[in-house]
């Protein structure tokens, strides 16, 4: 919208931001002369709706018209007026203008958005340990479900294509010689099969691939394991597990500093903890359904769950000019091959990884679990790891005649704005482990939350 180009003045391209969704949204303000100026959906997200205003330097007033009804961003700076409350925003100059969201301040008329005192900070972490600490790890079973657990004598192949075909990411290992669980397999075990089939060094063959059980590879993987802490990778050796009678933090914690995805819930009705029986495989997500679904008739005592995650410190963000770049945000492109992927999986210690367009848009993710799908059909015996694009290995991993192909959602999005307690509700879905933070509009990613970011945030760690 350039409504003042005949003025000669110097405008600023500003994009306005709804993302509250509706069927109608306009925008109207002191800048269209209080007309209506109508918003579009963006794609992929129907329910955020957008609009780019060219605007002169100088205090604006705008409000929103959503199905009818006149509307105020409570997140945005506001103010009184004659005509009631309307959102409001400062330019003083081309360099003020912030292009994510409206979020442009004067720095001393007005605060974008809220922010937490820290002892209301510290009284909703109390309040979520408090909770985690008194709360046992047999609530966190599912009134019915199943539990897969595997053989060690298993070929390497087949185990991993029961994990391809069942869905899941890891699997806990029983030794019948043992009576006893000894470990888990994860798609990180075949991220290091693949790495070590491409090494033109290695002991390993795609034959001995067909027959190796999976207690053979995990002696090999001793020797790997040395290797990749000569690089200063943790790569875990024992079984980290919990008792139903642990409580939730204790869990938490076991997942958190031990790097692992799961933890396995192991019962045994024998003081030598003979007879073990495996009765769920506890997650981060399960924990946090748990606390959401405590928390969600008496929100206000929890004030952190409000505020919008752009003002907290939680996640891994693209640094903004000026910033130091503490923590690098790891992304792919559709080019890059598939052995700089599992190296970037393995060294960055992520479960996974944007993959973003020339324009640092969001396209896809490739995750761990996404190498399993090469165990299918013997695909990885015809790959070439440097070779292969991310494009091509994503395309093998399709089922075309899977009638739920099509609908299983890859990439989980949010934006900067979205209130924590909107973020723990996403994440406490299943099979949801981190949201992209995506730039509404372009979906340029700004940055990447996992369920561990939540937690490390929550306690205080």
């Amino acid at each position: 919208m350039d409504y003042a180009r005949e003025s000669g003045r110097v405008l600023i391209p500003t994009r306005f931001v709804w993302p509250y969704g509706g069927r109608t949204v306009y925008i109207s303000g002191s800048f269209t002369g209080w007309t209506q100026w109508p918003m579009t959906p963006l794609e992929g997200c129907p329910t955020v709706f957008q609009t780019v205003c060219s605007l002169p330097p100088g205090y604006h007033e705008y409000k929103y018209v959503v199905d009818g009804e006149w509307r105020h961003d409570e997140h945005q700076p506001f103010s009184n007026s004659n005509l009631g409350i309307v959102n409001t925003v400062v330019l003083a100059r081309e360099s003020d203008y912030l292009p994510a969201i409206v979020r442009v301040s004067d720095g001393t008329l007005h605060e974008p958005f809220p922010r937490i005192s820290e002892a209301d900070l510290q009284m909703s972490r109390h309040r979520i340990a408090v909770f985690m600490s008194t709360h046992m790890a047999y609530e966190l079973l599912p009134e019915s479900g199943k539990v897969i657990a595997l053989d060690v004598d298993l070929p390497v192949k087949q185990a991993f294509h029961i994990l391809h075909e069942q869905g899941i990411p890891m699997a806990p290992l029983w030794d019948f010689s043992k009576g006893k669980f000894v470990g888990v397999l994860s798609a990180l075990d075949f991220i290091l099969i693949m790495r070590e089939l491409g090494n033109h060094g290695s002991n390993l063959t795609e034959e001995e691939l067909e027959t190796h059980t999976v207690s053979a590879w995990k002696e090999a993987k001793t020797y790997l394991n040395r290797q990749l802490n000569e690089q200063q990778v943790a790569v875990s050796r024992r079984l980290v597990h919990a008792g139903p009678d642990d409580n939730i933090k204790e869990v938490v914690l076991k997942i958190l500093q031990n790097g692992v995805a799961t933890v396995p819930i192991i019962h045994s009705p024998s003081e030598d903890g003979s007879y073990p029986q495996l009765l769920h495989l506890a997650s981060l997500s399960g924990v946090l359904k748990c606390l959401c679904r405590y928390f969600r008739h008496s929100p206000g005592s929890l004030p952190v769950l409000q505020m919008p995650i752009c003002e907290i410190p939680v996640g891994t963000w693209v640094p903004r000019i000026g910033e130091p770049n503490i923590r690098p945000l790891a992304v792919l492109r559709p080019s890059d091959s598939l052995s700089a992927a599992l190296n970037l999986l393995v060294q960055a210690r992520v479960s996974s990884i944007p993959i973003v367009d020339e324009n640092d848009s969001l396209m896809d993710v490739y995750s761990r679990s996404d190498i399993t799908a090469l165990a299918k059909d013997k695909s990885y015996a015809h790959i070439n790891l440097d070779e292969m694009t991310i494009h091509q290995a994503l395309q093998l991993g399709e089922d075309p005649h899977s009638p739920y192909e099509n609908s299983i959602q890859r990439c989980y999005m949010c934006l900067r704005s979205d209130s924590l307690h909107k973020l723990m509700e996403k994440l406490s879905k299943p099979g949801v482990r981190r949201l992209i933070i995506v730039e509404a509009g372009s979906k340029r990613v700004e940055g990447i939350i996992s369920l561990s970011d939540i937690f490390r945030f929550l306690l205080g760690l």
